[in-house]
């Protein structure tokens, strides 16, 4: 790199976005979760039970599923981080890759509603999760991007949001589609049309073709490796997300299932969906007024490591309270929880990056702390419930992880 003045693109950002651009990347980044969460909340499980083959349990084609596309989105989310920081279109890095992702989410989200067996299932959820990774890279590059280290907070917080919308939408869509078919559409056609407001009315940043990072194979894969040695900031921020958000996931993978065969729920989706719509009440209580709290003390651990509490004592409640009530006060604990971790912890992360010129390469690594665990808990999750002690044994393991996330928060350094 030459001595001249970074540019924009790379530069640290010292002017505070506004409500319009806020809103705009925060209604796009609620519709990709919508294009994730309604087919995991329901439509997947629906779908596992109609397509297991004979003497197949729909908990396991329902954890091969998830797994297979989990992977998919491990790999996929800092590859494509990575492909964007190296983007020089005259519509800036990110935004070709979210129009790209948005509409081939769209399309494998109509095709995966025709699968007709379980590895048809598999290919088409591997490719949801691979395109909707393109989109969600480059949308989370933009906060570092764009928004002052003291805004952060307050934009992840509208982030979180409208992540929590967006599972709530999405379950919403599948519950209503009136079948597979007109769930996965219906999910399909709501994130191309949230999609549309950023990409139509906000100019992205340009990075000029002299300053675009080494573009060969081995570069960028060689780049996907981040030294915890070196930064050990980055590898303890990491770890604490991935053992809260595998806490996270081993609460949730089997919800379905959990009403259905535990509480004995006569209408378990509807049951899903009352518990994920009371549990983004609460989250949204307080996932932008912990963000904007946490700006104005300028602190961040203290807030992940409270909330990574409360949603260990909520996982806690599933295992020790076995009943509709439990779960619903459960699902409003974990809401009040995850939202403070949600807003927080982004912005956390995006102060432990190591260099502008890779920002979603960089955290599309520290993404994998978000899709790994997906991959982990049905291996965790199947044996729990089917060998050593139900969903009781699922549940205080869950808590237990998520606890341990949580104290970890307290090993990161340069970040107060």
């Amino acid at each position: 790199m030459s001595g001249a003045a970074a540019p924009a693109a790379l530069a640290e950002p010292s002017e505070r976005v506004g409500r319009a651009w806020t809103a705009s990347l925060s209604l796009v980044n609620g519709a990709i979760w919508a294009g994730w969460y309604g087919p995991i909340q329901i439509l997947l499980a629906l779908q596992a039970a109609e397509l297991a083959p004979a003497g197949t349990a729909k908990e396991s084609v329902l954890a091969w599923v998830t797994g297979a596309g989990a992977a998919v989105s491990m790999v996929a989310n800092p590859l494509f981080g990575a492909l964007s920081d190296r983007t020089t279109s005259r519509l800036g890095r990110r935004t070709p890759w979210i129009v790209a992702g948005v509409a081939g989410g769209a399309v494998a989200l109509v095709l995966l509603a025709g699968a007709r067996s379980v590895a048809a299932m598999a290919v088409g959820w591997c490719g949801v999760q691979l395109t909707l990774n393109a989109a969600f890279a480059a949308v989370t590059a933009a906060l570092p991007d764009r928004v002052p280290p003291g805004q952060r907070g307050a934009v992840g917080g509208w982030l979180g949001a409208a992540q929590i919308l967006g599972v709530v939408a999405g379950t919403g869509l599948a519950t209503a589609g009136g079948g597979l078919a007109g769930g996965y559409r219906a999910c399909a056609a709501f994130a191309v049309l949230g999609a549309l407001p950023y990409v139509l009315l906000h100019r992205d940043l340009v990075l000029p073709a002299g300053r675009r990072p080494a573009a060969g194979a081995v570069a960028v894969l060689r780049g996907l490796w981040i030294s915890p040695r070196r930064h050990p900031d980055l590898a303890w921020a990491w770890l604490t997300r991935f053992l809260i958000n595998l806490g996270n996931a081993l609460a949730l993978l089997y919800l379905l299932y959990y009403l259905r065969d535990v509480l004995r729920r006569p209408d378990p989706g509807g049951g899903v969906l009352i518990l994920t719509a009371l549990n983004g009440v609460t989250l949204l209580g307080t996932v932008v007024v912990g963000g904007i709290w946490s700006d104005r003390t300028g602190r961040r651990k203290p807030f992940v490591l409270g909330a990574g509490v409360i949603m260990a004592a909520a996982t806690g409640l599933l295992a020790g309270w076995q009943t509709w009530t439990g779960a619903l006060c459960a699902a409003a604990l974990l809401g009040v929880g995850f939202g403070v971790f949600t807003s927080v912890d982004l912005a956390l992360m995006t102060e432990v990056l190591p260099a502008a010129a890779d920002r979603a390469k960089d955290l599309g690594v520290i993404n994998i702390a978000n899709s790994l665990p997906q991959v982990a808990a049905p291996v965790l999750a199947a044996p729990l419930v089917h060998h050593l002690g139900g969903y009781r044994v699922l549940y205080a393991v869950a808590a237990a992880i998520g606890l341990v996330g949580a104290l970890l928060v307290r090993r990161i350094r340069g970040v107060a």
